[in-house]
């Protein structure tokens, strides 16, 4: 499915319009159902991934089966990841899942390259792209470095409230086990302790926050 340049001017409105006619013209949009995997580890990938609409997650995978969360993407941010593989021609090394159904612009390697010399504003865009997931990625490592479970998981649910936007979660304890690399009935404990405590309001594959622990 294509993209107009209109539409990608609602969402990238400091992208030159020059190269958005360019971007509509080479890219292609993918409907993807919640909970398929975009990309999977060891994966040549051949396409730049930005999120349009929904949600995906951007995890590691341990030798053990378990995931490490790095980042969630949303409106109009790119996977970092996704890029720097394809600039550097090498397997992906990460997974990549839709948390919502979502809309992804996929852009091929060759013109993520091309227009990274010709234009400026795609260059910043892309500078932005890995500067953000950066930092992203440096919160979740001073979380788990610097903080207990307790913690790590207070933390974890406030962002999942500011990413939604919504005071409400619809997340199951075992999800949010896997995202914190860690068992189900050690979060379903501390959830407990939080809902005693009064910070949360605890439902089956709900969890609402209600004020500071």
């Amino acid at each position: 499915m294509k993209i107009s340049p209109q539409h990608l001017k609602l969402k990238f409105p400091d992208i030159d319009p020059e190269l958005l006619d360019k971007i509509s013209e080479h890219s292609e949009v993918r409907e993807i159902p919640k909970d398929e995997v975009i990309v999977r580890t060891g994966q040549h990938l051949t396409s730049a991934m930005i999120v349009l609409s929904g949600a995906v997650k951007i995890y590691r995978e341990g030798d053990d089966g378990g995931e490490f969360l790095l980042y969630y993407l949303q409106n109009g941010q790119a996977c970092a990841m996704s890029m720097s593989c394809l600039r550097h021609q090498e397997k992906s090394e990460v997974m990549g899942v839709a948390v919502e159904d979502s809309e992804i612009l996929m852009i091929p390697m060759a013109k993520v390259n091309e227009w990274v010399r010709e234009y400026r504003s795609w260059q910043e865009f892309v500078i932005n792209t890995y500067r953000n997931r950066f930092e992203e990625v440096l919160s979740v490592l001073d979380s788990v470095a610097f903080r207990g479970m307790d913690e790590r998981l207070e933390f974890y649910l406030k962002k999942e409230a500011d990413k939604t936007n919504s005071s409400s979660l619809n997340i199951s304890h075992q999800s949010i086990a896997n995202d914190l690399n860690t068992s189900r009935e050690v979060i379903s404990r501390l959830l407990k302790k939080m809902e005693q405590r009064g910070f949360v309001a605890l439902q089956r594959n709900k969890i609402d926050l209600l004020g500071e622990s």
